[in-house]
């Protein structure tokens, strides 16, 4: 079975952390890592969102988002960002490894370059109307989903 952890950077919203922490429970995320500025429980935000998910749910706030990295390379697991970039691949075309962590960036401004230099890869949806982006929560929804395998849901 497939591995993913989410990474929540500088998330600003307690609604869309809440809301993460249910989309990682309903899909059996392994870890929710909540770096920068990125709020933790409790919060009764987040908990009004999350519904109890983030008791059930794997998580651990980390301020500074390097050790992060540092962590999941010394573990193995390869770090790729949701974001869309000219060199991003599509997330319909993207092959997952087993073991991986998805970056999530700030709702206004997105992935800090530096940040993405220490990516893998970079891994985007693709957008067919007039706005450039998705909400962060509802974009790792989408993502985790098609990571974790939809077959596994489905059949």
């Amino acid at each position: 079975m497939r591995e993913l952890q989410l990474i929540a950077h500088d998330i600003r919203s307690l609604e869309n952390v809440g809301s993460l922490f249910r989309t990682c429970d309903s899909l059996g995320v392994a870890k929710l890592w909540l770096t920068g500025y990125t709020a933790a429980p409790p919060d009764s935000r987040i908990a009004k969102t999350a519904l109890g998910a983030e008791r059930s749910v794997p998580f651990e706030s980390v301020p500074d988002i390097a050790e992060a990295f540092v962590r999941l390379e010394k573990e193995g697991i390869p770090v790729y960002a949701l974001e869309i970039t000219p060199d991003a691949i599509d997330l319909a075309d993207f092959h997952a490894p087993d073991r991986m962590a998805l970056l999530l960036g700030t709702e206004t401004t997105g992935i800090p370059p530096s940040l993405l230099e220490r990516c893998e890869g970079k891994i985007k949806i693709s957008q067919r109307g007039v706005k450039e982006s998705l909400n962060v929560a509802v974009a790792a929804g989408i993502a985790a989903w098609a990571i974790l395998d939809k077959k596994a849901f489905f059949g």
